[in-house]
């Protein structure tokens, strides 16, 4: 046990740059059963991907180690009923390429790439009833 928490207190790097101690406190407290553990530190924000309760999650988080957002993957079973429905209704002619969901103070929305030979289509569902076209882009 105290191999664990010695290893888990240890300074986490990330191109180089060590992760701000109120961000990595803020991460620690927030997900202590987290694993696989990654840091990607930019100029105004830091990103930690882990697993957590066996999913593939990203925390957004600014300098302040304010926790700015989470997204994770998510399969066609886990959305809401309504959106699955309506995913396989109205987009029946494509097939979907990535499905997450975002969760912040705002709330939480999903977004569903969804393609067929000519156009690639990003959705997004923020009532868990209805998807509305996000962006659109015609493949070459």
């Amino acid at each position: 046990m105290t191999l664990v928490l010695a290893v888990s207190t240890l300074p986490v790097f990330a191109r180089g740059t060590e992760v701000n101690p109120k961000v990595l406190t803020a991460f620690n407290d927030e997900f202590k059963t987290a694993s696989e553990v990654k840091w990607t530190i930019e100029v105004n924000y830091t990103i930690a991907t882990f697993t957590y309760n066996e999913k593939h999650v990203f925390a957004y988080y600014d300098n302040n180690g304010e926790l700015l957002g989470l997204t994770r993957y998510v399969a066609l079973a886990d959305l809401p009923l309504m959106l699955q429905a309506n995913l396989k209704n109205q987009y029946s002619k494509y097939w979907i390429s990535e499905l997450y969901e975002v969760a912040n103070n705002d709330g939480t929305a999903y977004y569903a790439t969804v393609e067929n030979a000519d156009t690639k289509l990003v959705l997004k569902a923020t009532d868990g009833k209805t998807w509305t076209s996000y962006k659109k882009y015609k493949k070459s």
